[in-house]
């Protein structure tokens, strides 16, 4: 009944998997080609005026600390787009419930779900990683950042960390995702997932709370502790902050869900609806709020110190503090992405019923574009906060000021990004989703 379960989910939700397949793909990738890259410095075979070259640029302490990222990101992340997926299958973990599966069986049968999506997004996301692992080290050579001698090898354990990550991480966001279904009377589930709950978690809102009292004091002990360790440091603060302002989503949508109400009908009921998708669309916010606060503070450290050095950074330095944030920046966005798609593809049915009691095509989708331009608001605001938090007191240590520096053409892209980030993950999937007639989408969306 296991197999005929996890085989039932993937053949009628096939959309749903392939947002987590890619994210636990390039998460793989990440976690492997990190790995791979401070394995291969750390065991190059160097004369000694190299090796101590390649000491003092600091590089291996960074593709140490860039593994310890790719775990921490590839966990958090990978469970949160997994757990997005499963909650979609509420309803049908329900009806199974009622026809006499048990609570373990049901568990079992997602946790394959789990495993059937990661294992072949992990086999074919190490290569990957391997390739950008290479590519990165390549860059480093061409622009004298590392001795020539460094080249890559792949890391014997890069296999099985990608796979104990991924599979890991997919496990938990699954059984996480189908705890209260499993366990609930079918009769009760069903109900709830007829009318979504508006409630909030008091658990969930205390631990965001708490990780983020935490990573505010954390930012304080950084802003009167020694600068050499800001860098470092700064990385955990933004984490417990991403992390905890996740955990306070569906409080952060409802706060600005009110503003949508400025655009007038259809505003109203991208309020409503935001309110009671609150949660759902919380998974994308630690994501997305991830790639905006790494971006910002990567790019605004840079700027502020040509702006107060008065004199421009080398090439390679520049380079080399980019091309690692952009692939962390590069991977949340997937992420955040993907688990939009995933959200929005779960309202077939809300869009086509909407169709049928006479709202437009335009109409329907005005609705989705307000909705997307609030979770923008919000994560923007929160990104902004995070990196504000995460930043000011690094700069303060590093380079004696208290001002962060930005230009104006820079923050200008950054915005239109993260609007078509968000545009991409819900108005391009709304109009796929609306482009067969509502009837249509109702018999296969039963």
């Amino acid at each position: 009944m296991n197999a005929g379960l996890t085989r039932q989910a993937l053949r009628k939700q096939p959309w749903a998997f392939a947002g987590p397949f890619i994210t636990q793909c390039l998460a793989a990738a990440l976690a492997s080609g990190a790995l791979g890259a401070s394995s291969s410095m750390s065991g190059a075979r160097l004369d000694p005026a190299a090796r101590q070259a390649l000491t003092e640029s600091h590089l291996p302490e960074m593709a140490a600390l860039f593994v310890v990222m790719s775990v921490y990101l590839t966990a958090l992340i990978v469970g949160l787009t997994m757990t997005s997926s499963i909650a979609r299958q509420g309803r049908d973990i329900a009806l199974v419930r009622a026809v006499g599966a048990t609570p373990g069986r049901v568990r079992r049968a997602v946790a394959a779900q789990a495993a059937v999506v990661a294992v072949p997004a992990a086999l074919l996301g190490v290569p990957l990683g391997a390739l950008l692992a290479r590519a990165w080290l390549a860059g480093l050579t061409g622009h004298g950042v590392i001795p020539p001698g460094v080249t890559f090898h792949p890391s014997a354990a890069a296999l099985p960390a990608a796979l104990g990550i991924t599979v890991g991480a997919s496990l938990v966001g699954a059984l996480v995702a189908a705890m209260r279904p499993a366990r609930v009377r079918p009769a009760a589930a069903l109900t709830e997932t007829a009318v979504s709950r508006r409630q909030l978690s008091f658990v969930r809102t205390a631990i965001g709370v708490v990780l983020v009292t935490g990573g505010v004091l954390l930012s304080i002990r950084i802003a009167n502790g020694d600068p050499a360790k800001a860098g470092d440091s700064s990385f955990f603060t933004m984490l417990a902050l991403c992390v905890g302002a996740g955990f306070l989503g569906p409080v952060l949508l409802r706060l600005t869900a009110p503003l949508a109400r400025l655009f007038g009908g259809t505003g109203a009921l991208a309020a409503d609806n935001l309110a009671v998708r609150s949660k759902a669309l919380s998974g994308a916010l630690v994501p997305l709020v991830l790639a905006i606060a790494f971006a910002m503070v990567k790019v605004v450290t840079h700027t502020t110190s040509v702006h107060v050095h008065g004199a421009p950074d080398s090439p390679a330095e520049v380079w080399t503090e980019y091309s690692g944030t952009a692939v962390y920046v590069a991977f949340a966005a997937v992420a955040a992405v993907n688990t939009l798609v995933t959200v929005l593809l779960a309202r077939r049915r809300e869009l086509a019923v909407t169709r049928l009691v006479g709202a437009s095509r335009m109409r329907a989708l005005a609705v989705v574009v307000c909705e997307a331009l609030m979770v923008t608001v919000t994560a923007l605001a929160v990104g902004t906060v995070v990196a504000m938090v995460t930043m000011v007191p690094m700069l303060h240590g590093m380079l004696g000021t208290w001002m962060p520096y930005l230009p104006t053409g820079q923050l200008t892209v950054g915005l239109a990004t993260v609007i078509g980030l968000v545009l991409l993950g819900t108005v391009v999937p709304a109009l796929v989703a609306m482009r067969r007639p509502a009837v249509e989408s109702l018999a296969v969306d039963p």
